[in-house]
């Protein structure tokens, strides 16, 4: 193996994923390996470590992989490609500095007991940017049908179920800390109240077991999810999937 090549195992720890995710990847032919070996190992060379990096940056910007498809066959030149890319993360980095900032001045009035506005507390929060996933899981009408709920919602609505689901959070990095079994009572109570959560999203919709281990799994394996439980403590994403998963299997349907 050359210098300029990388195997599965390095690519996928160079770039901080999986192999699996690689292979399926490959699979779906986002990122076929430059060559395979007489072993049947798979082999990367340089031209697949842009593409990789192509691939990650547009998951991170909320696209599902069959968007992604079509953006990468779209784009034969790389430089501009990457130009581009370039340009979505700088705005990326805006959103995010107005949501830093929306923060900061939440947390300053509320420390100084001045009254909030709606437009400083969501400031810089864009739902949108998982429409191409949510479409991809769970079907157009389900995208529609949420943002139809969602914009029917009052400012004061809004922010009392982004609070709720930041309580929730909390809730449960307090239980992983403190060691706290995921099939105890104390556990799926706070589980209880998440299930109650994510049915005000579905509309009151009572999601199956198959729907709530999904969004578990999906807590552990985007980081975009994964960030909102492991700020609480290491580890509590995955202690969050595993006790939805005692929810599921006790109180919900597989159909």
């Amino acid at each position: 193996m050359g210098a300029s090549e990388w195997s599965i195992q390095d690519l996928a720890k160079a770039a901080g994923t999986t192999s699996r995710t690689l292979r399926h990847y490959g699979e779906l032919d986002l990122l076929p390996p430059s060559r395979i070996g007489t072993n049947g190992y798979r082999y990367y060379d340089q031209e697949s470590l842009v593409r990789l990096q192509r691939i990650l940056l547009l998951r991170e910007l909320g696209l599902g992989l069959p968007a992604i498809a079509e953006v990468l066959a779209g784009q034969t030149d790389t430089a501009a490609a990457l130009r581009t890319h370039l340009e979505l993360l700088k705005q990326e980095q805006d959103r995010l500095a107005r949501q830093i900032a929306s923060v900061h001045t939440t947390l300053r009035k509320t420390e100084a007991g001045e009254p909030l506005m709606a437009q400083e507390v969501f400031d810089g929060f864009d739902n949108t940017q998982y429409k191409d996933e949510v479409i991809d899981r769970w079907g157009k009408d389900a995208w529609d049908s949420g943002q139809q709920w969602w914009k029917s919602m009052s400012e004061a609505e809004k922010k009392q179920h982004f609070q709720t689901h930041l309580d929730i959070a909390a809730d449960y990095g307090r239980a992983h800390t403190a060691g706290l079994p995921v099939d105890s009572d104390e556990v799926q109570a706070i589980v209880r109240r998440h299930y109650d959560w994510v049915t005000i999203g579905w509309q009151g919709k009572r999601g199956n077991a198959e729907y709530f281990n999904g969004l578990g799994e999906m807590y552990v394996a985007d980081p975009r999810f994964a960030i909102n439980y492991d700020k609480h403590g290491e580890g509590t994403a995955v202690y969050v999937r595993d006790a939805m998963k005692v929810f599921a299997a006790a109180n919900l349907s597989s159909e």
